[in-house]
């Protein structure tokens, strides 16, 4: 039911404007069709279903009796769900074409993110030994989880360390053993949310330091790209006859660091200093790297 209703939004979406005698019509291509037509009480009724479920408004134009969806305020779960469901059900009749269908690689969600889940529903700790990258043993970690987070294709939870006191940051692919505490629950902090805690910051990676103000001169083709795809939401632009100007209010940390090395010669760091010498020193250094070996 939950595909039938996220197939009516996302045909809504794509047309932008829809009869419901064209809805009857997508409705019987679509793999999900039982081989019966879309009667208009079953259309209310997915109708009624998907503005529940998904917070979206689902608008009938009088005037041309077609229907649409209104602007509102989706949560970033709810567009991450209607766009990845709608996107298999495109791609569930594909086996003719299957080899020229190339997807990337999630590994960290197939073992650990259900437990996860349910442990964050249940509000109940979590145990399970983890190898950090920078350490060559396991440690076992025991974890009041608050929220996951999905960063460059890997999963991470987030939450409230036990023995260290500290909200820390996990990734998924390097967890092991994990298993469910049944005789530990724990009270999600009021007044905490994921985007408060992340706002400031890009990536998964924080700090206590105060934001700065960050001004990046990005030259016009890699410009386009972060028009597209904004680093962080204070994103702001100034165009130049050349190159862009792009400011923001970030946190100096590692992933913003990797991010901003990651573009090369496309981008310069002209705020604040202390990020310009972090840069150049980088830069510095990994040029080293192939005069020395030349």
């Amino acid at each position: 039911m939950i595909n039938r209703y996220i197939w009516l939004i996302d045909t809504i979406r794509r047309y932008g404007r829809i009869t419901l005698d064209e809805l009857n019509r997508q409705w019987l291509r679509s793999p999900l069709n039982d081989g019966r037509p879309l009667p208009r009480r079953t259309f209310h009724h997915y109708r009624n279903g998907a503005e529940q479920m998904f917070g979206v408004n689902i608008q009938c134009d009088r005037s041309t009796y077609e229907y649409y969806l209104e602007d509102t305020a989706q949560s970033t779960l709810q567009q991450w769900l209607v766009d990845s469901t709608a996107l298999a059900d495109t791609l569930r009749d594909t086996s003719d074409i299957a080899g020229r269908v190339v997807l990337e690689n999630v590994p960290s969600a197939r073992e650990h993110l259900s437990t996860i889940i349910d442990a964050m529903r249940q509000n109940r700790r979590i145990r399970f030994a983890y190898r950090s990258y920078t350490r060559s043993q396991r440690t076992t970690v025991e974890l009041e989880p608050y929220f996951v987070k999905i960063f460059k294709q890997l999963w991470y939870v987030i939450g409230h360390n036990v023995v260290d006191h500290k909200i820390k940051t996990y990734a998924l692919d390097r967890m092991a053993d994990l298993v469910i505490d049944p005789d530990h629950v724990f009270d999600y902090p009021e007044g905490f949310t994921p985007q408060e805690f992340f706002k400031d910051c890009f990536g998964i990676t924080t700090n206590q330091n105060a934001p700065k103000r960050i001004v990046l001169r990005v030259e016009p083709t890699q410009a386009k790209y972060f028009r597209a795809l904004p680093l962080h939401p204070s994103q702001q632009e100034v165009v130049h006859d050349n190159y862009s100007v792009f400011t923001y209010r970030m946190r100096l940390t590692y992933d913003l660091r990797e991010e901003l090395l990651s573009h090369g010669s496309a981008i310069e760091v002209l705020e604040p200093p202390e990020l310009k010498v972090i840069i150049r020193d980088e830069l510095r250094k990994a040029l080293a790297l192939y005069q020395n070996n030349s």
